[in-house]
């Protein structure tokens, strides 16, 4: 077995083997953990999917996994359900990143900011809003056009998960509407005040450092080459994308 080629090791495939779907009518799927293992080299490599390592089996076969249980998003009920299975955090970090769409991600008939490619002085880019957790794992994931304001997904990304006590966040959330939406909801928000604020808040120095593990995790994420360039046309694939490596890299 090439060393090069992703396997799922016993571990991580028992972690996840129980939230794969079951009961469905019809011909038995193909091995699981051999199709998913296919799916994670690709994403790993940024590989297409038509030159996926015979060993994983065939390439219309590892893609069309991938691409019915994105539609389904079995992907993300997955990821969502194993960063809901510890302890509520006290503590999350919010921040976002900007990924370059490639040219094979244009065409779809929805148009481009429909399916979250947004245009500007970068070219065309998408933007992943990210929670993390106080260990820097990822815990909610949304995506928009690149063009979007940070600080837009803020509260429909908090909504997704259990309350915390602190939000840690950069400037760009510092906005008297996200922080009177955070005051109602008893959460204390560590956000430093833009320099136009004639009077700042009083800012957490000391647990504002800690903002850094949503940085680390974002670094960690784009090691995926798949996810540091957006290959994928939908929008619903991508987030997909983004829900295995979380799982992988944060959640096995």
């Amino acid at each position: 077995m090439s060393k090069s080629l992703f396997w799922l090791s016993d571990e991580a495939w028992r972690a996840m083997e129980p939230h794969l779907p079951r009961g469905k009518a019809g011909k038995p799927r193909v091995d699981d953990r051999r199709v998913i293992s296919g799916i994670l080299h690709v994403l790993k490599t940024g590989c297409r999917w038509r030159d996926v390592p015979t060993a994983y089996g065939p390439p219309t076969t590892i893609y069309n996994r991938y691409n019915r249980w994105s539609q389904r998003r079995i992907w993300q009920r997955i990821f969502e359900k194993m960063a809901a299975a510890g302890p509520v955090p006290d503590e999350l970090s919010i921040d976002s990143s900007h990924v370059k769409a490639h040219r094979s991600a244009a065409g779809s008939k929805k148009g481009e900011f429909s399916e979250a490619i947004g245009r500007s002085r970068g070219g065309r880019t998408s933007k992943i809003h990210a929670l993390a957790d106080d260990r820097g794992r990822p815990v909610a994931f949304a995506l928009t056009p690149g063009n979007i304001a940070d600080i837009t997904m803020a509260i429909p990304l908090i909504g997704m998960v259990a309350k915390p006590k602190r939000l840690l966040a950069d400037k760009a959330y510092d906005a008297d509407s996200l922080r009177n939406w955070l005051k109602r909801a008893r959460i204390k928000a560590i956000i430093p005040s833009t320099a136009a604020r004639r009077t700042p808040y009083p800012l957490d120095h000391k647990a504002y450092r800690r903002r850094n593990l949503i940085e680390r995790m974002f670094c960690k994420l784009k090691n995926w080459r798949r996810i540091a360039t957006r290959y994928d046309r939908h929008a619903q694939n991508y987030l997909s994308a983004l829900a295995l490596a979380a799982i992988i890299s944060a959640w096995i």
